[in-house]
């Protein structure tokens, strides 16, 4: 892997005769259809970078939330270079393994995971589980030993019976709107899960859903998708950070893309904080400008 932006080694003037500086490519010591069939990252083997390897430490380094934010909402997400977020369904064939690193230490990073109740059921979304490689980290910061998974969903049509309720690390939660029905905040309950309410009505308020979490101390929040609830995130603004990994695949065909639902009248304009590339895919971070 190496770091193409931002560049932390300068190239020395090139010479009238032609003969160029230091080679700028040299890395720092220093990145989404459902993302949910990344949620089991690689191992914890190295990821090469340039002629030395990138341990789990660096990449954290390198995903780090920002000191001072009162909360922050990364969208972490895979793109074919035509734009597909999947292929046959599925993010999976358009991914590799030193994404699947990424992925994982994204999620390793996080208090939680917010994610649509769609792709919970289509995915058939698990509990986040505790990885001894994050466990300091985590144990120094503050945060559980695994993040939580937080389901946004307004009627609540969830299989309570399912381990992401039942059998979490982390008791799993549940964002929805104060006039969801009742009997089903209930049930969410009963099943171990907590209820968070982000909206006045039955629908969550995309704008709320980061500030009723920060009001239980998660702050550091990473969504997975899927681009229905990306979507609404961006046409709120409530996104901060985009991750989004470009692979070197052409797919054609009509797959969604990593973000749905209605255009903004006027785009959203992000900035580049970040670029890495290995094997012909390209790690990005943007924030918003």
């Amino acid at each position: 892997m190496r770091r193409l932006f931002p560049v932390t080694d300068q190239t020395a003037p090139v010479t009238d005769q032609g003969v160029p500086g230091r080679d700028r490519t040299a890395p720092a010591a220093d990145r989404t259809a459902p993302a949910a069939d990344r949620t089991a990252p690689a191992g914890d083997r190295a990821v090469p970078v340039g002629d030395r390897e990138w341990g789990l430490d660096e990449l954290a380094e390198a995903y780090a939330y920002p000191v001072g934010e009162p909360t922050w909402l990364r969208a972490n997400m895979v793109s074919t270079l035509d734009g597909a977020a999947q292929h046959d369904g599925r993010s999976q064939p358009i991914s590799c393994d030193t994404d699947m690193r990424i992925f994982g230490t994204l999620r390793g990073l996080a208090d939680a995971v917010v994610v649509g109740a769609e792709t919970v059921r289509l995915e058939g979304y698990r509990p986040a589980r505790a990885r001894e490689a994050f466990a300091a980290r985590r144990a120094a910061a503050g945060q559980t030993p695994a993040p939580a998974i937080a389901v946004v969903s307004a009627s609540l049509d969830l299989d309570f019976s399912l381990p992401l309720f039942t059998s979490p690390l982390t008791p799993t939660l549940v964002v929805t709107g104060a006039a969801a029905p009742a009997d089903r905040m209930d049930a969410a309950r009963q099943a171990g899960a907590e209820v968070v309410i982000a909206g006045e009505g039955a629908a969550v308020a995309p704008e709320r859903v980061a500030p009723a979490l920060a009001e239980r101390g998660l702050t550091r929040l990473l969504t997975e998708g899927g681009p229905r609830l990306l979507g609404q995130f961006v046409a709120a603004e409530a996104l901060d950070e985009l991750c989004l990994t470009v692979s070197p695949m052409l797919t054609a065909g009509d797959a969604q893309r990593i973000a749905g639902g209605p255009a903004l009248v006027t785009p959203d304009r992000f900035v580049l904080t970040s670029l890495l590339e290995e094997a012909g895919f390209l790690f990005s971070r943007y924030r918003r400008s």
